[in-house]
């Protein structure tokens, strides 16, 4: 059995509920900016989100959903300054303190950090999002704590596709049995098990009822040491909460 070299951490949803606290609300105030008359609620995000990437999400709405909407000439365009107007309001609210880490995300990055294991990000969303998220919740330097900041555009084809976790291996230089995945999503999911990546799964409200029956154990949250994780599928070996222990006896499959 290969040795776990790296952590490879999707974003939205699985650091922090930024879907819910974050992109949703910034989304609206977008729209409200932009002069629109449109309201994502809680559940119609909640269809949104079978697609990845904000840019892609509105214009899934405006197929889907608002059909009767007039589309401009420069749609393309007008779609990207929607969402880079998103974008601003999003890093607003990071700098507000509204989009909290989730519980056990600090100590399992700090613990992997002590520890000398190799981290990267590999997520849809913008790099300006990731460098929001982690700059107001782990510190100014964080960013670099990842190796590899694999986000965005970086690859054309988005998650579910596996392009992301292959590009960002291949930039770290390591195999997919080195690797294990956190992630939160059906989406998600898809990607790390095409990559053929170990994954470990933190559902939130939104992703509750997603198949993961191809993750290597699901649970509820991280957990810390004074509450811990609810385990929903897979062997959790007598621990309470993720620890780097935990962590490597899931990719050894112990």
């Amino acid at each position: 059995m290969a040795q776990l070299e790296a952590l490879l951490f999707d974003v939205d949803g699985t650091l922090a509920d930024t879907e819910r606290d974050g992109h949703r609300p910034a989304f609206n105030m977008a729209f409200e900016a932009a002069g629109l008359d449109w309201n994502w609620d809680e559940a119609l995000y909640g269809e949104l989100l079978a697609v990845t990437g904000g840019k892609e999400r509105i214009k899934f709405y405006l197929e889907k959903f608002n059909t009767d909407f007039e589309k401009p000439a420069d749609f393309d365009e007008f779609v990207k300054g929607l969402h880079a107007s998103k974008t601003e309001f999003y890093k607003q609210l990071m700098a507000e303190g509204k989009i909290p880490l989730r519980p056990g995300v600090e100590r399992l990055i700090n613990e992997a950090r002590s520890k000398n294991v190799r981290m990267a990000v590999v997520t849809t969303t913008t790099p300006a999002n990731v460098t929001a998220l982690l700059t107001n919740t782990l510190g100014a330097d964080s960013e670099s704590w990842f190796e590899v900041i694999a986000a965005g555009d970086i690859v054309p084809a988005k998650k579910p596709a596996p392009d992301i976790y292959f590009w960002a291996m291949e930039k770290m230089n390591v195999k997919p049995e080195e690797c294990i995945a956190f992630e939160d999503s059906d989406n998600g999911i898809k990607s790390s098990a095409a990559a053929n990546v170990k994954t470990i799964i933190t559902i939130n409200e939104y992703t509750k009822d997603d198949d993961f029956s191809k993750a290597d154990l699901v649970l509820d949250q991280m957990g810390e040491p004074e509450e811990g994780f609810e385990v929903l599928a897979g062997e959790h070996h007598g621990h309470d909460y993720l620890d780097l222990e935990l962590v490597k006896k899931v990719h050894a499959g112990a």
